[in-house]
């Protein structure tokens, strides 16, 4: 069991980083599938390039994670909410992961590249073909819909944590700040 009290300043920067760039990608996703406004070929191209940098942001945190101590759960909580939260975990950062890479698949499927803030291009990973470009729209729009779901349940979780059963969960993710003396 560890005896670490908090995640370290790198593991809560890049948390709450990821939890606002994801955030507002899932609901400016959304947005661009619901409207034909002018701006949303500008959306397209915020879209990718923060899908580009949420998937570099999660490469970084999972290299980040074998380097750090993690605090332990509370040892009150039974087996499976301990399986719960590990499997939810996981399945958060396997979400983080594919779904960027099935919204690459798509553009590259469409014939489009992936560019980075207009700074570079991602490598074209399919040809084109209707048929691939159907499969990954299809399963972008399903994993996005699953991520929020899963994220949902983490903010309850975390909710649950820190304002019913008062433990050590939510605050060992939050900053610390102290009040001038």
């Amino acid at each position: 069991m560890s005896n670490v009290k908090s995640f370290p300043t790198s593991a809560k920067l890049m948390h709450w980083l990821s939890a606002v760039l994801i955030i507002s990608m899932l609901f400016l996703g959304v947005s661009m599938i619901q409207s034909l406004a002018t701006w949303q070929n500008s959306a397209i191209k915020l879209h990718q390039s923060f899908g580009v940098l949420v998937l570099i942001l999660v490469c970084v945190r999972l290299v980040n994670r074998l380097f750090i101590q993690t605090p332990a759960l509370p040892s009150d909580l039974s087996g499976l909410q301990h399986f719960a939260a590990k499997a939810t975990q996981v399945l958060l950062y396997v979400l983080m992961i594919v779904l960027p890479i099935s919204g690459w698949l798509m553009r590259n499927a469409a014939g489009l590249p992936v560019s980075f803030f207009g700074t570079f291009e991602l490598p074209m990973l399919v040809s084109e073909s209707i048929a691939s470009y159907s499969l990954f729209r299809e399963a972008h729009g399903i994993i996005a819909w699953s991520l929020f779901g899963v994220i949902v349940l983490h903010i309850s979780a975390a909710l649950h944590h820190g304002l019913i059963r008062q433990d050590s969960v939510l605050p060992s993710m939050l900053f610390k700040f102290r009040s001038p003396k």
